[in-house]
């Protein structure tokens, strides 16, 4: 038994090594794909989020077992990620602080070799991406549970920024307490206002007599823990960890799929990956019909929608345009049609993005 093993870990050893020598291949590759954007293109865009979809969509397909397609996925994520870093250091901002679920969305859409930046609003990111200031941005725009995030929508109004790219994350929330904590003498329970509505059964069920006050976001209401004694906290792992807390309790949400969806905004178009999402704001004069006429062109296409959401349009009372999420890539050929007839019937179309489906 001893000597068998013994044989097992030589050839864990081995097979080490033989990793550890082709991940150091990979990244020389990475290096020379640098050096030949940087002598054929003045300003080279080093990060594709359609190429790096396609890798990681190939892992997933051809992965098999024992290891699940998503944990290779994941594993893929990072090495690209220290890959992309020897190319181009990214500066990615995210709406925090650090702690939040945002920043989780962004390291698990870009992986770790990136340098993540907290900015404390969302039209903060916009702003600090369109100055340059930073290479993409990650910012939430819709729940599950609680629908969509309105002022991520209302952004792109003023905005020329370009969505191109989606990530999904499961939310788990976790009922956190401080190292001086006093559980029985808790008086208040900590988050941001969606995380209580996320999780108002089960605060009715178990603290029904305990004041809920909304902060700024769950990092916050973790932070808030160092000095209270009477206080607990509702957020998750990552500030949990971040400010050295403790769960109370564990995946208190009302919903066990509870999830949200966070995407990636850049200054740049992004090309087909073969598995694609298009984002349009569209807005026309209030009339009888307006809807339908929004809506017919996708329906004789045969192109699906995904997401269909209205918002007052800023320029007059009662005024309002649509934001569609649909599938496909705007130059796959099918698209085309639906802004025509739009354009044709006298709507004002603004493309936001094509951009690759998550992933991971």
């Amino acid at each position: 038994m001893t000597e068998s093993l013994e044989n097992l870990r030589d050839q864990i050893d081995q097979l080490d090594q033989r990793l550890q020598d082709l991940l150091n291949e990979r990244a020389t590759l990475a290096h020379k794909v640098a050096e030949v954007k940087i002598a054929t293109d003045p300003n080279p865009v080093f990060y594709r989020p359609e190429r790096e979809a396609q890798v990681l969509r190939r892992v997933k397909e051809r992965n098999q077992g024992p290891l699940d397609g998503e944990t290779m996925a994941r594993f893929f994520r990072e090495i690209m990620s220290a890959c992309l870093a020897l190319e181009q250091r990214m500066k990615v901002a995210f709406l925090g602080p650090e702690g939040t679920f945002t920043q989780q969305a962004a390291l698990k859409h870009f992986g770790h070799a990136v340098e993540s930046v907290p900015l404390g609003a969302i039209d903060e990111v916009f702003r600090e991406v369109e100055a340059g200031a930073a290479h993409y941005g990650v910012v939430p725009v819709e729940n599950s549970t609680e629908g969509v995030v309105n002022h991520t929508l209302d952004t792109f109004m003023t905005s020329s920024l370009k969505i191109c790219g989606e990530v999904e994350l499961r939310i788990h929330h976790h009922l956190l307490a401080g190292e001086h904590t006093r559980r029985d003498k808790v008086t208040r329970v900590y988050s941001h206002q969606q995380t209580l509505a996320q999780c108002r059964q089960w605060l009715d069920a178990h603290m029904p007599g305990v004041e809920r006050i909304a902060v700024s976001s769950n990092a916050e209401a973790a932070r808030r823990l160092k000095d209270e004694w009477n206080a607990l906290a509702i957020a998750g792992e990552m500030a949990e960890e971040l400010y050295d807390l403790e769960a109370v309790q564990r995946n208190i949400e009302d919903r066990p799929d509870n999830t949200t969806r966070f995407i990636i905004i850049g200054r740049q178009d992004t090309p087909p990956s073969g598995n694609d999402k298009t984002s349009l704001m569209i807005s026309g004069k209030n009339r009888p019909g307006l809807l339908y006429e929004v809506l017919a062109p996708f329906r004789d296409e045969g192109i699906n929608l995904t997401r269909l959401e209205s918002r007052p349009s800023r320029t007059s009372n009662w005024s309002y345009v649509f934001f569609v999420d649909c599938e496909g890539h705007k130059e796959d050929g099918k698209l085309q049609p639906v802004l025509d007839k739009l354009e044709a019937a006298g709507n004002t179309i603004k493309l936001l993005g094509s951009y690759p489906k998550a992933v991971l």
